[in-house]
């Protein structure tokens, strides 16, 4: 059990960082990351479409790795 566990949040964890690095970036230009996003505040809109997608995906797949931890962890010390 704790070995398959470990296979996947191995498995989760390599998903994780795909699905983060598929996301969009947010920031158009170097000088953008320097104002401190200010403008983008009170401007912000919702995401739709393959944002939305990603970034549930990765909310959600993080929730889940987070759980498998816990558990790897409760197993672990037993």
């Amino acid at each position: 059990m704790y070995n398959f566990l470990l296979a996947v949040v191995i498995v989760l964890s390599i998903l994780i960082i795909i699905a983060v690095m598929m996301q969009p970036s947010k920031q158009n230009s170097a000088a953008s990351a320097f104002s401190g996003g200010a403008g983008e505040l009170f401007g912000k809109q919702k995401a739709r479409g393959f944002e939305a997608v990603m970034q549930r995906a990765t909310a959600v797949m993080s929730g889940v790795w987070m759980i498998l931890l816990f558990v790897l962890a409760v197993l672990s010390s037993k």
